[in-house]
């Protein structure tokens, strides 16, 4: 919900580094098992679809009720198959 403020804080956190943060991909291979134990983060991903699409949904409805209408397009997102991940971040608290 704060999309702008987690994207400064990355670039802020990333500037003059070429290098992950060994403690911090030590610590997520480890709760992953060398990723291949994704379900909590498949969980997060899916629930962060389920967001965008009902802030899409609302954002559409709402737009019914406003001057001038609406033209919903005939080719909506309608789920997490119209989706592909080509990247992710963990962000996660120190002590979590």
């Amino acid at each position: 919900m704060q999309a702008k403020e987690i994207l400064d804080l990355i670039r802020s956190f990333s500037k003059g580094k070429s290098l992950p943060i060994k403690e911090a991909y030590e610590l997520f291979n480890q709760a992953t098992n060398d990723g291949k134990n994704m379900q909590s983060y498949s969980i997060l991903l899916n629930r962060a679809i389920e967001s965008i699409l009902d802030t899409k949904e609302q954002s559409a409805i709402d737009s019914l009720f406003s001057k001038g209408g609406t033209i919903l397009e005939k080719e909506q997102i309608k789920g997490i198959e119209d989706f592909e991940l080509i990247a992710f971040i963990v962000i996660k608290a120190k002590n979590a």
